[in-house]
C-alpha cells in the first residue's frame, strides 16, 4: 500500500519522470554520488515502454525551446523489431511517452534493425534524422528523414550513397560560414576508419572528406568534433579496446584536411562519447573514463560516465562523474551532450539499456580539478556511491 501511495503523490506532483524509488522500479536505482557541483535537474525520459532494450540517444533543442530525444529501442540491439524512438519534452513541461518515426523495413519480406540515431537541423533548415540500417552479413548503410513541424511528422526513408553514410553517432556542427560537418566513420574488414561528410549549401548535397585513418592503424569510429576561437577544429574519437586511449585530430581550414589520428590525453574502453564547444569557449566532453587495457586509470568497462572540460583540448579538468556501478552487466554509455540557448548543458545517455537518462548542468556551477596523466582524480570526485543517507 505505502508503494501506491508514494507512486500517487509522484504522479499528482508532476513528478513522475523523476527518479523513481528502487521499490517502484524494474532495475536498482544506486545511492547517490558526491560531488554534484553544476547539476540542475537529473530525470528519466521514459520509466515505461512497449520495448525491452534501448541505447544511443540524441538531442536537439527546438526554435521554440522544446527539446527531442530520440534513441533505438526493441527487444535487444540488432533484433528487426528495434526501431528509433522520439521523446519530446515541451518547454517547461514533462517528457512524452517514445514514438516510433523510422524503423528498418525494407519490404513486405524483410524488416531490419536500425540504430544510432542523430538529430540535427541546420540553421533555417528542416529537422534532420538520420539512422543506421543494419542486414546480417552486409556492411549497413545510413538512412535519412527530415520534419518541417518541429518532429510530429517525417519524410519517407531516403537511403543515403554515393559513398557516404551520415554522421556516425555524434550530431554534425556548422561553422560560423555555414559549412556542416558530419563526423562519421566506416567498419568493415579494412578497420576502423573515420571521416568526414561536408556540405556547404545546408545539407541539400554533401561530400566525403577521408579517412583521416586510411590504413587504420589507429582504429577509430564515432567522432565528435569541437571547434576553437582560431579556426581549428578537434576531432575525438572512440578507438577499440587494445587501443586504451581516445583518438584525435585537428584540422585548421575548416575541416578539408585533417592531421594523422593520434592518441588523446583521455582514456577510452571502447565506448561511445560525446562533446559540445560552449559559448564561453571551453569544451565538455562526456565519456567513460576507464579503460580495459591500462592500470590506475579508474573503473573498467561502462560502469562510470564522466564529465570532463577543458580550454586547449588537450589538457583537461574532472567535473563530474554522472553515474556509476560495480557490478557485470550493468551500464551508463553513449552519452549525447548540447547546450542550449539559456546556456544550460543537456546530456542524454542509456541508463542500464533499459532507459535513457537526462542530466541538466549549469557549466558555470561546475567545480573542476585537474586530470593528472590520465588519471581521474578521485579523491576530489569520488568514483564511488555516497554512504550518506
Amino acid at each position: 500500500m505505502i508503494h501506491r501511495i508514494i507512486l500517487a503523490i509522484m504522479l499528482v506532483s508532476g513528478c513522475s519522470n523523476l527518479l523513481i524509488p528502487a521499490c517502484l522500479a524494474n532495475v536498482p536505482v544506486e545511492k547517490p554520488l558526491k560531488h554534484r557541483a553544476g547539476i540542475v535537474l537529473e530525470e528519466f525520459v521514459f520509466t515505461e515502454a512497449d520495448f525491452r532494450s534501448c541505447h544511443a540517444a540524441t538531442l536537439l533543442e527546438l526554435q521554440n525551446g522544446d527539446l527531442l530525444c530520440a534513441f533505438f529501442g526493441g527487444t535487444k540491439e540488432g533484433h528487426p523489431d528495434v526501431e528509433t524512438r522520439l521523446s519530446r519534452k515541451p518547454f517547461g513541461g514533462k517528457w512524452t511517452r517514445p514514438v516510433s518515426v523510422a524503423d528498418g523495413v525494407q519490404s513486405e519480406h524483410e524488416r531490419l534493425a536500425t540504430g544510432n540515431p542523430i538529430l540535427f537541423q541546420p540553421a533555417g533548415g528542416n529537422i534532420m534524422l538520420f539512422y543506421k540500417v543494419f542486414r546480417s552479413k552486409v556492411p549497413w548503410w545510413g538512412e535519412m528523414k527530415t520534419s518541417c513541424d518541429d518532429g510530429r511528422t517525417w519524410s519517407k526513408a531516403k537511403k543515403i550513397i554515393n559513398g557516404r553514410i551520415g554522421p556516425d553517432k555524434n550530431k554534425p556542427i556548422q561553422l560560423a560560414d555555414g559549412t556542416i560537418l558530419a563526423p562519421s566513420a566506416i567498419e568493415d574488414s579494412h578497420g576502423w576508419r573515420v571521416h568526414i561528410e561536408r556540405s556547404t549549401d545546408n545539407g541539400k548535397t554533401w561530400t566525403k572528406i577521408g579517412p583521416v585513418n586510411p590504413e587504420a592503424r589507429i582504429g577509430a569510429i564515432q567522432p565528435t568534433l569541437l571547434t576553437y576561437s582560431d579556426g581549428r577544429i578537434q576531432m575525438l574519437c572512440r578507438t577499440s579496446s587494445e587501443h586504451g586511449f581516445m583518438a584525435e585530430s585537428w584540422s585548421t581550414d575548416g575541416g578539408l584536411n585533417w592531421l594523422p589520428l593520434k592518441a588523446a590525453s583521455l582514456p577510452n574502453n571502447s565506448s561511445g562519447i560525446d562533446g559540445v564547444t560552449l559559448k564561453d569557449g571551453r569544451q565538455l566532453l562526456v565519456y567513460n573514463h576507464s579503460t580495459r587495457t591500462q592500470k590506475g586509470m579508474g573503473h573498467k568497462g561502462r560502469g562510470v560516465l564522466n564529465v570532463a572540460v577543458s580550454t586547449d583540448g588537450t589538457n583537461w579538468d574532472a567535473a563530474l562523474v554522472l553515474d556509476y556501478i560495480d557490478q557485470s552487466g550493468k551500464q551508463f554509455s553513449y552519452p549525447a551532450v548540447i547546450q542550449t540557448k539559456d546556456g544550460l548543458v543537456h546530456i542524454a545517455y542509456t541508463w542500464h539499456r533499459k532507459r535513457i537518462k537526462h542530466v541538466v548542468i549549469d557549466p558555470d556551477k561546475l567545480e573542476t580539478y585537474p586530470i593528472l596523466n590520465g588519471k581521474w582524480p578521485a579523491e576530489q570526485i569520488p568514483l564511488i556511491p555516497s554512504t550518506e543517507k
